[in-house]
Parts: C-alpha cells; sequence; structure tokens
C-alpha cells in the first residue's frame, strides 16, 4: 500500500498509509475501533474502492484483478455470514470448494475435526462462535498464499480461542503462507506474529518487526518531576504513574542512545523493563496527543 486513502464522504478512514507486509510474514494489525483496519482488509479484496493511493496484493491491482486476487486468499470478515442457512454445514464447504481449485479435502475433514465441526447441521442453526470456526475451515482448507483475518477468535470461547490460535501457528508452519491478522485481543497472538503495524486514526503510526519492537520500546522508570528534555520528540510514546508512584514513560528508540539523550536532559533513570507485546502496543494506541502521526525511526538521526 502507497498513499492509501479511503474516504466516506467527509470521513476519512485511512489517510495516505503506507504499509508492506513481507511474503511469509505473520503480520499483526492492531488499532482501535475506528482506526481503519476493516476498510484496510475490504481494500485489498477490492470490496470497496480506495479514494487514492496504490494496492497491490500478490503483485496484482485488487480493482483490475479482483477476481483473481479474492481466490487467492483465505478471507475471515469481522462479521459473520449471513448466507447460506438453509445449507447443512457440509453443503457450504463444499460450495465454498468448487471455486477452489486447491481445495484439500482431507484438510478440510482434518481441520473440522480440530475445530469440533458438526457438518450435518444447518448453517443457518449455528451460534456466531459456530459460523466463526466454519469461516476458519473455509479461509484455509484450500492453503492460500495469503490470509486476511479480522478478529479471528471473536465469539469462541477461551479453550476454543487457544486452539484456533495453535491451529493458525501450525497451519503457517505448514504452508507457504503469509497471515495478516486484525485483533483486539493483543495477547492471543504474542507468540503468533512477527510483524507488526499500528493504525490510529487512519494513519499508520508504526510498522516494524517483532524484533525490532522488543529491542527498541522500553518503559523507563524516571525520577518524580522529571520533564521530558526536548530531544525525545515523538520517540516519548506514552507517559504513566507505577504502582511504587513514579513516573514511567514509554519510549521508542534504542536504549543506549535514549539512555544518553534523558541523562543529557537532566532526567535520572531509575530503570528500564521490556513491556510485553500487549503492553508495548496499547502505549501506542492511546498517546496523550489527539493526532496520530508516524513515529520516527528508532535510531537518533535516522529521520
Amino acid at each position: 500500500m502507497r498513499g492509501l486513502t479511503k474516504r466516506f464522504g467527509s470521513v476519512v478512514a485511512l489517510d495516505a498509509v503506507d504499509l508492506t507486509v513481507p511474503s511469509g510474514a505473520r503480520f499483526l494489525l492492531a488499532g482501535p475501533n475506528g482506526a481503519g483496519k476493516t476498510t484496510l482488509l475490504s481494500l485489498l479484496l477490492d470490496l470497496v474502492r480506495p479514494t487514492a493511493g496504490i494496492v497491490r496484493v500478490l503483485g496484482l491491482d485488487p480493482v483490475k484483478d479482483g477476481a483473481v486476487v479474492r481466490s487467492c486468499l483465505g478471507y475471515v470478515a469481522e462479521q459473520p455470514a449471513a448466507t447460506y442457512g438453509w445449507m447443512t454445514v457440509g453443503d457450504v464447504l463444499r460450495h465454498h470448494a468448487a471455486f477452489r481449485p486447491s481445495w484439500d479435502a482431507a484438510y478440510e475433514v482434518e481441520l473440522c475435526q480440530a475445530l469440533e465441526i458438526e457438518v450435518r447441521r444447518p448453517f443457518g442453526k449455528l451460534s456466531k462462535g459456530q459460523i466463526r470456526r466454519v469461516e476458519l475451515v473455509m479461509a484455509l482448507a484450500h492453503a492460500p498464499p495469503l490470509l486476511l483475518l479480522d478478529e479471528p477468535t471473536d465469539g469462541l470461547d477461551p479453550v476454543m480461542r487457544n486452539r484456533v490460535v495453535n491451529l493458525l501457528r501450525a497451519h503457517a508452519d505448514r504452508f507457504p503462507t503469509s497471515l495478516l491478522v486484525s485483533t483486539h485481543v493483543i495477547h492471543e497472538v504474542d507468540g503468533l506474529v512477527d510483524h507488526i503495524a499500528v493504525l490510529r486514526q487512519g494513519r499508520c503510526l508504526i510498522q516494524t518487526s517483532r524484533d525490532d519492537l522488543d529491542r527498541c520500546v522500553r518503559h523507563y522508570r524516571v525520577a518524580p518531576g522529571s520533564a521530558p528534555p526536548p530531544g525525545l520528540g515523538r520517540r516519548l510514546v506514552a507517559t504513566a504513574v507505577g504502582d511504587d508512584g513514579e513516573p514511567v514513560w514509554t519510549i521508542w528508540g534504542d536504549e543506549a542512545a535514549v539512555r544518553q539523550a534523558l541523562m543529557a536532559g537532566g532526567v535520572e533513570v531509575r530503570d528500564a523493563s521490556s513491556p510485553t507485546l500487549e503492553q508495548a502496543l496499547l502505549a501506542f494506541l492511546a498517546p496523550d496527543d489527539p493526532v496520530a502521526a508516524p513515529l520516527p525511526s528508532p535510531a537518533y538521526g535516522a529521520g
């Protein structure tokens, strides 16, 4: 995606987004409600058209080659499907398979067993969670080169949520697959994803590998009364108060350079700790300033 923009009347859902999902990546798209995540996925599928910018999926233009693009994808939508209510689950799967030459019937059976799906049940009688499990089979059974999953564990109980995440990990290990998953339940995919992007107010705030995120995001506990030095700029992601009442700053950047900048600004650093993926992304999702803007490179002097 380059300069990807989508407006619905006066509402800007996506604002000049630049985003790349590397081939083979297990990519997490995070953001609050209304950030533009579902709109972005819809643009990749040509379900809506961009106002401006360039989109390429597997080297193809979804606007010109929408049918080909969709045939190469496995997609789970945020909202459960409202069609095929008169069919059994097995009929729905056969109907879906007919449009996908790479459908693997043996893998379908394997997935249905793992997800405890009863193929003789009427599809229209399924609960939200049961529909979600069928949709996962529909997305995975043809082993597509790209999976687009919008809240894939929504409606599932905790045991099944854990099973689905493990299933996605096993699927990505077994097949040459790129995975783009959007979810609010960040801790569930902590051990799955290796790339992360954060959308906020329609803008891409940060895009990074998991290794760089783990290396460059720290919680710094500083002396009470400390003021952020100007040299930090937008690398100061969020401020909070720790359990001991002392300020804790979440800062994005090389730790040695950050410590040097803090010392130069007269800030005493009591200690630094590594946040979990969820803690880091919550900091990015709830900054103090009301307008999102892309974060600079973690290396000082690199832009």
